[in-house]
């Protein structure tokens, strides 16, 4: 089943799309910030996201964390093979550990059989290493692979519209 997306978008929502393409900065009410971008409110702003969100345009938001910058030195994505039916349940436990900025599932191909993904942040290669084993007890998962960061990439995000 497709869903059609209604991409009729209004100058309003086309600004507030362009402004969500950049940083929103560290605020205890993010979305009052964008809204005075764009002279919204906060209440306005939430609704129209949630109207972009209904309508198939809008599907997630993300964080970048400059995991160097954070004190974080060592960073590694951690694979693991999760039964189908205790993904939900896995992703949970391993999302709880403060040292993990996403958790996330994917489907398998052939000769790869691992289906959840943790992004996990450390002070050393070691500390990944006790972490996953940690993670591996808590969740009673043990099938898993760590992929170390070699180097970090620019990060940026995707800019819709002109300003």
């Amino acid at each position: 089943m497709s869903v059609e997306k209604d991409l009729n978008l209004s100058g309003v929502e086309k600004r507030l799309i362009y402004q969500l393409g950049g940083d929103i900065g560290l605020s205890p009410r993010p979305f009052a910030e964008l809204g005075r971008r764009v002279g919204l409110s906060e209440e306005q702003v939430i609704e129209i996201l949630q109207s972009l969100r209904e309508r198939g345009i809008l599907r997630r938001f993300g964080a970048t964390l400059r995991h160097q910058l954070s004190g974080f030195t060592a960073n590694a994505m951690a694979s693991w093979r999760v039964e189908p039916e205790r993904i939900e349940e896995v992703g949970a436990v391993m999302a709880a550990f403060p040292e993990v900025t996403h958790c996330y599932q994917r489907r398998t191909v052939p000769g790869w059989t691992k289906n959840l993904y943790t992004m996990i942040h450390a002070s050393s290669e070691a500390e990944c290493h006790r972490l996953a084993e940690r993670m591996a007890q808590a969740a009673g998962v043990f099938d898993y692979e760590l992929l170390f960061s070699e180097e970090e990439l620019k990060k940026t995000s995707m800019r819709y519209f002109n300003e």
